[in-house]
């Protein structure tokens, strides 16, 4: 049976955050994407990366990090896009979220970061390694993460556009401190927002073969 539904993701302050679910039939496990700046759910980089997956057979909660009332006070101050405390925070909320959803409360979780939301899903990572399987990097700015970096204890692939060099050696730097396996996965000819033609298949492409890879081993 295929789940396909709104639903709406509690975090920590009473706050409520919008999402889309879906869970197609026998799903190998649910990939939580975590937007970067200024970005939400209906971001259609990501949205393209999640359809691929669920050809593959993987669930996807596209959510926003932000609620309606902060991402119209972000567009103007850009108060929240850099909070990366706050958006890992509810970035784990929502991985404690579908531990509890009854679609995919049996499911292992992977991780999908874009820009700053690669550093929140770092940050989750290393808050929930009992759930969270594996992390996927596009164009992220790990860097950010801090002090989790070293804590993360899960298979991380840090993808990269070539042509993104500024943001291509922060991640080199900050795969430095990741302690477990990882990997800096350039895509030739890519800029920061994988805008040529084929550049987002080969994105999706690696998370499904990272995804894959991490699967057997579980959790932490």
């Amino acid at each position: 049976m295929t789940v396909s539904e709104a639903v709406s993701v509690s975090a920590p302050g009473s706050v409520e955050l919008a999402g889309d679910l879906e869970v197609p039939p026998s799903a190998r496990g649910v990939v939580l994407f975590a937007h970067g700046s200024g970005s939400s759910r209906h971001s259609p980089r990501n949205r393209a990366v999640a359809e691929a997956l669920r050809r593959n057979g993987w669930a996807t909660l596209l959510m926003d990090l932000l609620t309606e009332g902060e991402e119209q006070s972000d567009a103007v101050s850009g108060e929240f896009r850099f909070d990366v405390a706050l958006l890992g925070e509810r970035t784990a909320a929502a991985v404690d979220w579908l531990a509890k959803y009854p679609a995919t409360g049996s499911l292992p979780v992977h991780l999908f970061g874009a820009s700053t939301g690669a550093a929140a899903a770092l940050v989750a990572a290393a808050e929930r390694p009992d759930r969270v399987v594996s992390v996927v990097s596009r164009g992220g700015r790990p860097d950010l993460a801090g002090d989790a970096l070293g804590r993360v204890r899960v298979p991380v692939l840090l993808l990269v556009g070539g042509r993104d060099e500024h943001v291509l050696e922060l991640n080199r730097k900050a795969a430095e401190e990741l302690p477990e396996t990882h990997r800096v996965q350039v895509v030739p000819g890519a800029t920061h927002l994988f805008e040529e033609p084929g550049a987002l298949e080969q994105v999706a492409a690696a998370a499904q073969d990272w995804f894959l890879q991490a699967a057997d081993a579980g959790p932490g």
